[in-house]
């Protein structure tokens, strides 16, 4: 099975960042997201629909998704990126996850 590059985590919101490879081996990203949530009796579910609450953390691990793909572009592409410049193309790992209190 494969095995995600990044997972970002804010609330109930889980995303995953999926690295794969398209025609003449270049690469691409793909992301999944759920929400996880218990159900009345207590058990952890996972879900893809949202609530109007979990809009604004959607968002917020939406858009740190974007920038880890944007900062890894020079990478994929061979090309200068003004992301490269940024303070925080240090700041990711590979296959690690990051967590975000909403």
């Amino acid at each position: 099975m494969a095995t995600p590059i990044k997972k970002f985590s804010v609330g109930g919101i889980q995303l995953a960042i999926w690295e794969n490879e398209g025609q003449e081996n270049r690469k691409f990203y793909s992301v999944s997201f759920d929400r996880r949530y218990k159900d009345k009796e207590g058990n952890w579910k996972s879900t893809t629909s949202l609530g109007a609450n979990d809009l604004p953390k959607a968002i917020l691990a939406l858009q740190k998704a974007y920038e880890f793909i944007a900062l890894k572009e020079p990478e994929v592409t061979g090309k200068e990126s003004q992301a490269s410049d940024s303070k925080s193309s240090g700041d990711f790992k590979s296959a690690s996850e990051e967590e975000f209190e909403f």
